[in-house]
This record gives C-alpha cells, sequence and structure tokens, in this order.
C-alpha cells in the first residue's frame, strides 16, 4: 500500500487504543436492535458522526444489519459531507487506504477509477485530511466485516443527480453496500429537535427528496441515495431515532441522529 490516510479522529471521537476501540464497537453492535431471522442486509444504509460517546448507539443501529452478510460484502461505497474544506462536486482522498486504530481499509482501485470518469468527481487531499465523518463509520465495518474495501467520497456542491450518477456507477450487486454518514437537526431544544428529526424520517421514508441542509449535514449524500432509492425500487426503514439528549450532553441544544436502511426488492 502506497499512501494511507492517517487517521484524524481517534481518540478525539473515538478512543485511540485498539483494544478499547474493539470493546466499545463491540459493545454497541450488540446493543443494536435485533432484526428478524433471515431478513437480508441493507443495500445502504444512513449513519451518525458524531463522537461514539453521542451518537455510537445510533450508529451501532445503522450499520449492525450490514452483519448479517459480512461474508458476501466486499465493498462498502461511504459517502459524507465535508464539513471543513469546500468540495465542488465529489471528492475522493487520492490515497490507497484509510487508517484507524484496528488497522487500514484499502481504498478499493477499480471503483476509483470508475467514478472518477465522471465530471463531478475530483480528488481533494485537503477536505479528506481534517475530516471526520468518514472515518468514525470505519471501526464498526472492520469489526463486523472479514475483508473489505472502501470508495471514500465527501459530497459538497453536488446535486442529488450528480450524486446518484455515482451510486449508479458503482452499484453493484450484493458485493457492494453503500453507508451515508450525516447526523440530523443540529442545536436544538431537545423537543424541538426531536419535531424536526420526526418530519425529517417521515421525508427519508417516503424517499421524498431533497432534504435540505438544516435538517441534516449530509444533506447532499441523503438526497442523492433518495434519487437513486426510486431508481433502484429500495424501500427504507427508519431503525433508531434519538439525539444526543438521551445519550449523552444535556437536552438545551442536542444534535439529533437517525439510522435508516434501505432495502432492495424480493
Amino acid at each position: 500500500m502506497q499512501e494511507v490516510r492517517r487517521s484524524a479522529v481517534a481518540g478525539l471521537f473515538y478512543p485511540d487504543s485498539p483494544r478499547e476501540l474493539l470493546s466499545v464497537v463491540e459493545e454497541l453492535l450488540q446493543k443494536a436492535p435485533g432484526r428478524e431471522g433471515g431478513e437480508a442486509a441493507p443495500k445502504a444504509v444512513i449513519a451518525p458522526h458524531a463522537g461514539y460517546v453521542y451518537s455510537g448507539p445510533i450508529a451501532g443501529s445503522a450499520l449492525a444489519p450490514l452483519g448479517q452478510e459480512a461474508e458476501q460484502i466486499e465493498r462498502i461505497v461511504l459517502l459524507g459531507p465535508a464539513h471543513r474544506v469546500p468540495v465542488r462536486g465529489l471528492a475522493l482522498p487520492g490515497v490507497d487506504g484509510f487508517e484507524t486504530p484496528l488497522g487500514v481499509v484499502p481504498v478499493d482501485a477499480e471503483l476509483v477509477d470508475q467514478v472518477l470518469e465522471l465530471p463531478q468527481v475530483g480528488v481533494s487531499r485537503a477536505a479528506h485530511a481534517p475530516e471526520h465523518c468518514l472515518e468514525v463509520e470505519l471501526p464498526f465495518l472492520q469489526v463486523m466485516l472479514d475483508s473489505f474495501s472502501v470508495l471514500p467520497l465527501l459530497v459538497g456542491d453536488a446535486t442529488p443527480g450528480e450524486v446518484a450518477e455515482v451510486l449508479d456507477r458503482v452499484w453493484g450487486g450484493s458485493e457492494t453496500r453503500f453507508v451515508i454518514s450525516s447526523d440530523l437537526s443540529h442545536y436544538l431544544e431537545y423537543s424541538q429537535a426531536r419535531a424536526v428529526d420526526e418530519r425529517t424520517a417521515e421525508e427519508v421514508l417516503a424517499l421524498r427528496s431533497p432534504i435540505s441542509p438544516d435538517q441534516a449535514c449530509g444533506a447532499g449524500a441523503i438526497n442523492g441515495l433518495l434519487v437513486a432509492a426510486v431508481d433502484h425500487g429500495l424501500t427504507a426503514s427508519l431503525l433508531d431515532l434519538r439525539s444526543s439528549g438521551d445519550t449523552a450532553g444535556d437536552r438545551s441544544q442536542v444534535v439529533g441522529y437517525g439510522a435508516f436502511a434501505f432495502a432492495e426488492p424480493t
């Protein structure tokens, strides 16, 4: 592996000790709500990306279902918002792997080549270097999946159609799954946040876009997924809907978190 994007938020958003991180993630996954036996793992999920003490339980709810088909999954297409550096379109990191304390996840070179053929996709190492939204999802996947590669994309100034076109390009079969990294409402009072997030959840479940950035920081990626979900006949379900007021912190200003799953037609 030639160049690795080093962990940016280990020790901040989640433990930097491999042993502690493994223990924390395993516990979060074990506490995730169970699903019916024989139910297929989703094609796509939406998971939050705050520090684990805040959003870890909801992230566990979102990502645990992928473990049901761990032996099938080879590729994770991971999209989230660019929080710190502006991005036009969608940005790749320009590296060969992503590091967490649990090891290095290889970036899928084949998928990189495929999406770079699209004009809305470029490379921005500067945007990826400090960004937390993709990194915090990886330890969950590393614990659950035997071996996988990742296509990490930050979504900036891109239309839902541009994002959906990228998803279509790498849709694949059962070996490929999508993880959309997004929190919901930000810094509202607890009951107000709950009301806003419930309305957002209704829109997501109805595959109705666009979701606004006020509703979800990862609205750009979510809206692209919703377009693709309609095109591919996916159905959405709500796995968890809570806020930092439910997990940690006071309720005067909270951040909302939702876990959603998108299943292919049977």
